[in-house]
């Protein structure tokens, strides 16, 4: 008398692995956009720091001289 029996747990992990190996891709051009975003907003950021700086450099020294 032979005896035949299926173990779950096995086919269970290869229907786990099948779902997990689907590659997940994402579009090089989003990316791209976003880099160029991040720098054109990290520049602004500079650009409105460094006129900040000037111009209260410029203001501090227009007090003094008057």
């Amino acid at each position: 008398m032979s005896r035949k029996f299926t173990n779950f747990t096995n086919d269970n992990l290869t229907s786990e692995n099948s779902s997990s190996e689907q590659i997940k891709t994402t579009d090089v051009n989003i990316l791209l956009n976003r880099v160029r975003l991040d720098k054109k907003k990290t520049f602004k950021k500079k650009m409105l720091i460094s006129l900040l700086l000037v111009s209260l450099v410029c203001s501090i020294t227009i007090f003094f001289i008057i």
